[in-house]
């Protein structure tokens, strides 16, 4: 079988076995595991070294390469996260184009191919991830790469007229002429991006690949942790009071202020829940150097301190609040503690926290997911309580149903969902896509 090439902005550690530990490489690990790989992108580093570093194990090839200060500054700080991710999660009133920031995007493409094009082999399947790296392919291409080239987007892609206020956006999706095949995540994304590229005269395909998770091994994680002594602590702490959870990294695309507020609604409206439930919110920080998220983070911890100011009791905090990082297993302890999870993002390309807290729940005592109609996740698991994460009122509400909710129909809803979530598998989306890219039609020139 060909060696499999992916491309990324960042590379998961290596561990010694050859599988690498992080969420990309769980959803491919079917798609790698029987055959080559080798694993491109930053390294994570900055220097002024312009050459690859390489290591590998078992099957699987690492190469790093360092960018130097101002790389990451405009490109990642910059481009990647000032300009494109917010466009992409439709907030464009955040967005700020600076045409330095996006010739340094192009530029740190442009040193990503060049270092790549060395290492490829004639027969190398190609798999670049996400908007970092849009114009890579068409990089790749005029270096005289022929070799299949996918591309997947994991986050959304905003109605064709939001995405035109991108200056020079229509070079980045005649960019997208040079690929093979592009995978999203729903059938929404798809139809944005087919109709941008045709208003381009682009008309390479899209198709709808919604990340998995291994639904039955996560299970297990989550059983396993209750009874580990953080779990354990975590759970007497509670105080017999029902947990409702929330994790999310610290992003304005999380939709954290209307969550908090939708909680703080559900204390005001609904008072028989003081005193009962317990919210935690657990929002490590991420882009700590961007102004919006510094702003948020302010935020947060005022709203923070109002809500328990408000509604504590001596013996009694409504809200936990860490933007501290919290272990994966312990994560999965606390999801299957958890009698509501809150995942209410305002914009999602899948988000597979929802489909994790499904797969971790006891099923003769199951929790109810309240997930955002926004999220990618929301267009398969039918069981959750679906909210508009822009009101309040409607979170609380949904709050108060959950809370309430019997225990046949809980079970109904799960069963429906974990049902899914097992059907689909860990990997079924790598292997949909890799088998249409092998059949896709030839984007390389010649």
């Amino acid at each position: 079988m060909a060696r499999l090439v992916i491309v990324s902005n960042r590379v998961p550690p290596l561990r010694e076995s050859g599988a690498a530990a992080g969420g990309l490489t769980v959803a491919l690990q079917e798609a790698v595991k029987r055959r080559e790989l080798l694993w491109f992108g930053w390294s994570g580093e900055s220097s002024d070294s312009k050459e690859p570093r390489m290591s590998s194990a078992g099957n699987t090839t690492h190469a790093l390469l360092d960018l130097t200060t101002a790389e990451h500054r405009l490109y990642y700080s910059g481009f990647c996260n000032g300009m494109l991710w917010p466009l992409l999660h439709y907030r464009f009133g955040l967005a700020q184009f600076r045409r330095t920031e996006e010739e340094a995007w192009r530029a740190v493409n442009r040193r990503f191919a060049e270092a790549l094009i060395p290492l490829l082999r004639e027969d190398d399947t190609i798999w670049i991830h996400d908007f970092h790296l849009f114009p890579l392919a068409a990089i790749l291409r005029e270096l005289g790469a022929k070799q299949r080239i996918g591309f997947f987007l994991h986050v959304p892609f905003p109605p064709p007229a939001v995405f035109a206020a991108l200056p020079r956006a229509e070079a980045l999706l005649k960019d997208l002429a040079a690929i093979d095949l592009i995978g999203v995540q729903t059938d929404e994304d798809a139809r944005h991006l087919a109709e941008a590229m045709q208003q381009q005269g682009v008309d390479t395909p899209v198709g709808v690949f919604p990340v998995g998770i291994h639904a039955e091994g996560f299970a297990r994680i989550a059983e396993a942790a209750v009874g580990r002594k953080d779990g354990i602590r975590f759970q007497e702490s509670l105080s017999g009071r029902r947990l409702i959870f929330g994790v999310d990294r610290l992003d304005y695309s999380k939709g954290l202020p209307q969550r908090l507020a939708g909680y703080a609604d559900l204390l005001k409206r609904f008072p028989q829940h003081r005193g009962k439930v317990t919210f935690l919110q657990v929002a490590p920080i991420s882009r700590g150097e961007v102004s919006h998220y510094r702003m948020l983070r302010r935020e947060l911890d005022e709203m923070v301190g109002r809500i328990n100011g408000e509604f504590a009791e001596v013996d009694w905090v409504p809200l936990r609040w860490t933007t501290r990082p919290v272990q994966r297993r312990t994560l999965a302890g606390f999801l299957r503690i958890t009698r509501v999870a809150l995942v209410t993002p305002l914009r999602d390309g899948m988000n597979l926290v929802a489909k994790e807290f499904v797969a971790a729940q006891p099923p003769e005592d199951p929790g109810v997911l309240i997930l955002s109609r926004f999220a990618g996740a929301a267009h398969e698991l039918e069981g959750a309580v679906k909210v508009n994460p822009n009101d309040p009122d409607e979170i609380a509400e949904a709050l108060d149903l959950a809370l309430t909710m019997p225990l046949a129909e809980r079970k109904a809803r799960w069963r429906q969902d974990f049902d899914r979530l097992v059907e689909a598998g860990p990997s079924g989306w790598s292997r949909a896509f890799l088998a249409d890219l092998n059949r896709a039609e030839f984007a390389a020139p010649g």
